[in-house]
Formats: C-alpha cells, structure tokens, sequence
C-alpha cells in the first residue's frame, strides 16, 4: 500500500507546534503590550515633572515682578500723596524734593519718576531738583489716566527715554497713577519708569534650558521681555494675533503643547498671570529637552524589548521546526509500521484494521462490501528458477498491478503473507469486485518477468462480498473468500471465483 492510502487509517496528525506559536505570539504581544504601557506612563509622568518645573519657573517670577511693582505703587503712591500736600509749596525746592522722592530710593532697577500736570507738562523729575521742560501727554499711560478716572495703575508698553542719557538706547516700561481732586477733575499723572534690565536679571537667575524660552507680556499681546530673544527687535512688539498668544490672553493660566510660531519648535507652554496686574508670564520648554531622558530610556527600552522578542520568536521557530521533525519522524514511523517494507503496499496489521473499519461501516449503511484474496500461482518453483531476488522483485511488480487496478482511496491492497495479497473494497458488489479482480489477473499475465519459452507469471484470485441480506460475520467472509481462492487453484489457476 502507498502512504497516502495509509493515511486513511490514521489519525489526524498532531500539530503541537501551533499551541507553542499560539503560546509565544501572546507572550510577545503581552511584553509589547506591558513595555508600551510603561513607556506611555512613563512619558505622562516627564511631561507632568516638566509642567510642575516650569509652574515652579513661572510662580517664581510672578513674585518677583509683584513685589517689584508693589514697591513702584509705593512709590507713586507716596508722590501722589506728598503732591497734595499744601504746605509743601512754602518750602524749599531741595526739600520739597526730598518729601516727594522719599520712597523712590526702595524701587529697583528704576529709571526716572516723574510728576506731570493735566495738560503733560513735567511738574517734579526725581532726577532732578529743578525740572527739566517736557510734555509726555502723548504717551498711552497720560491718554490713559486722562480720560479714565478708574484706570488704577497703568503699566505702559515698552519705550526708550527722549533723552540723551548714557541708558537712552535701554528699552524702559513705565507704571502710573491718575491724580485726581477730590472731586474728581483730573489734575496730572505720577509715573515711574522701570528699566527692562531688570527682566534680564530676573531671566538670567533661571536655568531653562538651551531650547526653551520665558517672555512676559501684557494683556494686547505687546511683548516686554523675553529671554533668548528669538526675533530682533522684538520688544514692544504685538503678538496678539499669534494663535498661541491668543489663547494664552484667553485662558489666562495653564499648560498646552504647541508650535511656536516664531521659529516652528514644539513647545510645552505654561502661563499663568501676575496677580491683579494685566502681565502673563510665559514659560516655553522645549519638548525636545523636555523628552531627553525619555528618549533616550525608550530607544534602550524599545531594543531591549525588540531582541527579547525577536530572540522568543527565533526560539519558537526551532522548537516548532524540532517538532515538526520529530512529528514527521513519528508519521514516518507509523507508515513504517502499517506498509509491507519489501512491496509498499499495507501490512498485516493494516489490513486488519481497515477490515474491521469497513466491516462495521458497511454494517451500518448497509453497502456491499468485497474481498479479494490474491495468490500468485507457481511463486515457489519461480523462486526456485530465478532466485529470491528475481522473486521479490516479482512480488513488487505484482503489487504495483494491483495497486495500479485499484483507484479508490477508500480501497486498500494489503500484502497478506509470502506472495498472497489482500484487496479490501469498500461500497463494490460482486460484480464490481469480479471486474476489478479480472483486470488484475489480465495485468499479472502482462508483466515481463520471465525469459522466452516460459510461460507467463498469473495468479489465482477468490472474492467474497457481503451484501445486507447474507447471514455471515467477518470471519465467515475472509474463510470465503480463502475457500475461492483455493477453488481458483484447484480449478486450474489464473482465474478468478466467486464465493457462493
């Protein structure tokens, strides 16, 4: 019998390399799975220690520049108050100098603290005991106390003093009150100016970083400091129709990442406003520093992970392959063991088992089923004359006919001892089961296996077949079958007989 007739009889062979595939693809997945998560927690908790870092830069600024412009309130405050004093005008103008600059000495990084009536011209220059003339009611802190009476303090947009002084090229903001009479007619303005220096100093005390920036800017959008710079001239300039601007001035404080407009870096943006005052301080970390670590964790992580799952994988592809070999070997060893090592066709053993599964399948669906017992007849003297090679050669030849004049898959040719063989056909009457068996007989009768003048090799062939109305079991059908083809032998040979 050839192997893939074998196959009938056997089991479905076991694959238990798909459970060990099946095993380290959800392994895989679950390292993927796990490490990913780590990876996108531990990228959460960078941007949170980024964000609290830079609420922390942000905070800190924030107090400074409040206290900073509490003390130029004072300031103004104290000259208002010392303005409206009555007796100060009898005084001498050394001390009257002295009482409306007595605060000013506290204020840092100060410029000039002026005193100015209602139409702009210059009443008292804290540099200055005897002022100097000048007119600033074209300045936006004059038109805005002028007609406003409910102003408050006005911080101006950056400016650069009219004067000729050493510092006139240094960019200044100043911060004013309105002077009002007790009925409210607008009398002057006190204004003080600050140096923008002293947001440079402020910057400068903070590490942030290569990438990042810090700025602060006023409630138009007008920019009054930023550290680097990352546009010339950039100071007093409006940014409010940048869209990250815009949202800043809206939301007031938070945190977002964004692009930045300027020079098209990612950025972690954290804002927050300065008190009551109309400031925002803005802290810009580079998303790129911002990450470092994480980067440079997650490539290790990520290789790490990569060569474990591609070394598991590699692993599961040589476990599979073993298994597969060795299922092979197992299949070979049981085609071994159920085919005729010197014919191919099926064995003893085989052609028991498939007898006794079609027997009861034939039971149940009640189909006929035949046996044909085969004998090649004078084997021994043939034996004899040729050797016992020329013998098993003949024993090959003979199961190749047979095997050639049975088609089915279902059917089975099995080698039944010496040079007897075994047809087991499934579902064939008698009729069917003669044709086949004259075929065969007709093929043996073909085959050239002896020399001129000899006459041909044949065999002798019984069938029996049981049908759904005969009264007899297994063993009855294979003694029938066994007593035909003896009647074939006694009748003369190289024929074929039917069991009664």
């Amino acid at each position: 019998m050839t192997p893939s007739r074998t196959a009938h009889f056997q089991g479905p062979p076991g694959r238990p390399e798909i459970m060990v595939i099946f095993g380290s693809t959800l392994t895989v997945i679950s390292i993927l799975c796990i490490v990913t998560f780590l990876l996108i927690r531990e990228h959460a908790n960078a941007q949170q220690t980024a964000t609290r870092s830079a609420t922390t830069i942000a905070q800190l600024i924030d107090a400074d520049v409040l206290r900073t412009v509490e003390l130029y309130d004072m300031t103004l405050q104290g000259l208002i108050a010392a303005a409206q004093r009555d007796d100060l005008k009898q005084v001498s103008p050394q001390i009257r100098h002295l009482v409306l600059f007595d605060r000013s000495t506290t204020a840092r990084y100060k410029g000039d603290i002026l005193l100015l009536d209602k139409h702009g011209d210059v009443l008292a220059d804290s540099s200055l005991i005897e002022p100097k003339p000048g007119n600033f009611a074209d300045r936006d802190y004059f038109l805005a106390h002028a007609f406003n009476r409910d102003a408050g303090m006005f911080i101006s947009r950056p400016f650069k003093p009219r004067c000729d002084c050493d510092d006139s090229d240094e960019w200044r903001v100043s911060f004013s009150r309105r002077i009002s009479s007790p009925t409210g007619e607008f009398l002057g303005v006190a204004v003080a100016s600050m140096r923008m220096s002293y947001f440079d100093q402020l910057f400068n005390s903070l590490d942030i970083g290569t990438g990042s920036t810090l700025a602060i800017i006023n409630d138009d959008g007008v920019l009054l400091a930023q550290k680097p710079h990352r546009e010339e001239n950039s100071i007093g300039k409006s940014f409010s129709n940048r869209p990250n601007v815009i949202r800043m001035l809206q939301e007031r404080s938070g945190t977002f990442e964004s692009v930045s407009s300027v020079d098209h870096q990612r950025r972690l943006y954290t804002f927050t406003r300065v008190g009551n005052l109309p400031l925002t301080v803005i802290v810009a970390l580079s998303i790129e520093e911002v990450f470092a670590t994480w980067n440079r964790t997650a490539y290790v992580i990520s290789g790490a992970t990569g060569v474990l799952c591609i070394g598991l994988l590699w692993l599961t592809w040589l476990l599979c392959r073993e298994l597969r070999l060795r299922q092979y070997a197992e299949q070979e060893l049981a085609q071994l063991a159920a085919t005729d090592a010197l014919t191919g066709v099926a064995n003893r053993r085989s052609l028991d088992q498939a007898l006794r599964h079609e027997w009861f399948r034939a039971q149940r669906s009640g189909k006929p089923l035949s046996l044909l017992m085969i004998d090649a007849d004078h084997f021994k003297a043939f034996n004899d004359r040729h050797g016992h090679q020329a013998g098993d050669e003949a024993l090959r030849a003979l199961a190749e006919v047979i095997n050639t004049n049975v088609h089915r898959t279902t059917d089975l040719v099995a080698r039944y001892g010496g040079e007897e063989f075994s047809v087991v056909l499934a579902e064939t009457d008698s009729e069917g089961a003669k044709q086949i068996a004259e075929k065969i007989r007709e093929g043996v009768q073909k085959l050239p296996l002896v020399d001129a003048g000899e006459p041909p090799m044949s065999v002798s062939i019984g069938i029996a077949t049981w049908t759904a109305s005969s009264d007899i079991n297994l063993e009855q059908l294979l003694f029938s079958a066994d007593k035909a083809l003896y009647q074939a032998k006694d009748g003369g040979r190289n024929r074929v007989v039917c069991a009664s």
